[in-house]
């Protein structure tokens, strides 16, 4: 299992009860996270140092709980990419720091390749933290998902990284109806 070790910008401070305390450039978040079963904090005094904290529902959803003012969104780095970051209703931020290691082995293989050209499809393309990773190697992409929400952000974290003049499409559509559409098109 590979771990994304070369993060200045996020780290997980202590895990307990199922939550995680992140930080997130200088914003600290208490976020839900079912697999932590241990009890016992290793360090109780940073808990305190939690900006907000999102509470989940017993009748589904939730909702954060502020204890500090924070910006309503953030920049936070990744070696040369810039992903803009928000408290999100369902506990998200916007980002899965854990993708890292995913965006270095794709950034790899596309400034390894022998080809010319690499062209990426990023379905379900959400996090967009893939689109970004893909643009920065060099490699055309075509970003779909079907929030028109989430696309405007993925264009938002392309202009922060200064790709702007990549070659990404992004598409707002169903990415299985996307996908079908498409098959049918090379029949």
């Amino acid at each position: 299992m590979e771990i994304a070790r070369e993060w200045e910008d996020y780290e997980i401070l202590d895990m307990s009860n199922g939550e995680k305390l992140e930080r997130w450039g200088k914003i600290i978040l208490t976020r839900p996270d079912p697999q932590i079963i241990w009890k016992e904090r290793t360090y109780p005094q940073e808990w305190n140092k939690s900006y907000a904290r999102y509470s989940r529902s017993n009748t589904g959803g939730g909702a954060w709980q502020y204890k500090k003012k924070i910006p309503s969104s953030w920049q936070i780095h990744y070696k040369k990419l810039t992903f803009n970051i928000k408290p999100m209703g369902f506990k998200h931020t916007g980002l899965f720091p854990e993708q890292a290691v995913n965006w270095d082995w794709m950034i790899s293989k596309i400034k390894t390749s022998h080809k010319k050209e690499i062209s990426v499809l990023n379905l379900f393309a959400y996090t967009r933290g893939a689109t970004v990773a893909c643009s920065y190697a060099g490699a055309k992409v075509c970003h779909v998902d079907s929030s028109k929400g989430m696309v405007s952000w993925a264009k938002e974290n392309i202009v922060s990284s200064g790709l702007e003049n990549r070659p990404v499409r992004f598409i707002i559509d169903d990415v299985t109806k996307f996908v079908r559409k498409r098959n049918k098109k090379r029949k």
